[in-house]
């Protein structure tokens, strides 16, 4: 192949991966809105739509393969190729996330009183935006930024799900007590009612974090893509 049109496949290679990343993030976006406004269509939109997002994923995997098979790239090229794999995994998982995320909210939306998921979700996201756009421009230091903030985040998903779980447990020592004096029966329908919203709000969280620490493994590969350094994957 000549020189031009193996450098041409190398960039455009990096667009198409940005270019997924901005599908992805347009899914988590939607998945964040479903869940937390309880908008079933667009849920259902998010979890149908997850096709197209595995079909980018298969296309640009087969374009790697046939980059590393056939034309043996070397030093920074090596690194572009792999590192793109890398990224557009992380990226697909992300978009399994979003269909996870998508199916959470109530039926009137929301998750549960104890958790900012807008807020939370929000963070997440900008975090995987921003290391696809770390990767896209090659910036060593906004792919140093973005995994200097997944601390601030698990610390938040840490204190969402404590207080999540302390919701409950306070909710339950008052329906105990209502109980023994005679105030209420126990409502089974009540506590189940309770137990799946704890449930599916611990979930998500979980499923935010997560999010987070894929914007850490983009960023991280990116950083060894543009500095040959393997500082934040390990």
């Amino acid at each position: 192949m000549p020189r031009e049109n193996y450098q041409q496949r190398l960039e455009d290679l990096r667009a198409e991966v940005v270019s997924m990343g901005d599908l992805v993030l347009e899914r988590y976006d939607a998945a964040v809105e479903a869940a937390e406004t309880g908008d079933d269509d667009l849920a259902r939109e998010v979890i149908e739509g997850d096709y197209e997002v595995n079909d980018r994923y298969l296309e640009l995997e087969e374009e790697c393969t046939e980059l590393l098979a056939l034309q043996q790239p070397v030093a920074s090229d090596l690194r572009l190729v792999t590192a793109s794999f890398k990224v557009i995994t992380d990226l697909e998982r992300v978009a399994d996330l979003a269909t996870n995320l998508a199916g959470y909210g109530g039926d009137e939306g929301g998750l549960h009183p104890a958790v900012d998921f807008r807020e939370i979700g929000d963070e997440a996201g900008e975090m995987v935006a921003d290391a696809v756009a770390a990767y896209e421009a090659g910036d060593p230091d906004a792919c140093r930024a973005v995994a200097a903030r997944d601390d601030d985040l698990d610390e938040r998903c840490r204190q969402a799900s404590e207080a999540v779980v302390r919701d409950l447990l306070e909710a339950d020592r008052a329906r105990v007590e209502a109980n023994r004096s005679g105030e209420s029966d126990p409502d089974s329908e009540e506590l189940a009612g309770a137990l799946d919203e704890v449930s599916r709000a611990l979930l998500a969280v979980r499923d935010l974090e997560r999010v987070g620490d894929h914007a850490v493994n983009i960023a991280a590969r990116a950083l060894y893509m543009i500095e040959n350094d393997d500082e934040l994957i390990y």
